[in-house]
């Protein structure tokens, strides 16, 4: 499922090691794990998943997870507290 409302999809484009590249528009960007840890244990259809509401705001409705697309562009402004599940492996 997309919401694009504007035509300015967002498509995972390649998953890596290390992160993966999605698409926003005509815009490549990478999202580090070492940034954004929630997807490194993500199944890639979760990852995958990607829902476009508009051209800031991105979701992953399968992770709960909702990004700005500037959070995605400037992590370093946007302090991401992430304590991992202990019973999570």
């Amino acid at each position: 499922m997309r919401l694009s409302r504007n035509g300015n999809d967002a498509r995972v484009v390649e998953i890596g090691r290390d992160g993966f590249s999605l698409r926003v528009g005509e815009e490549v960007l990478f999202l580090p794990y070492q940034e954004f840890p929630w997807f490194k244990s993500a199944s890639e259809a979760a990852v995958r998943g990607v829902v476009t509401h508009n051209d800031a705001h991105l979701s992953w409705p399968a992770l709960d997870i909702d990004l700005e697309v500037d959070a995605i562009r400037h992590p370093e402004q946007f302090p991401i507290v992430f304590e991992p599940d202990p019973q999570v492996k």
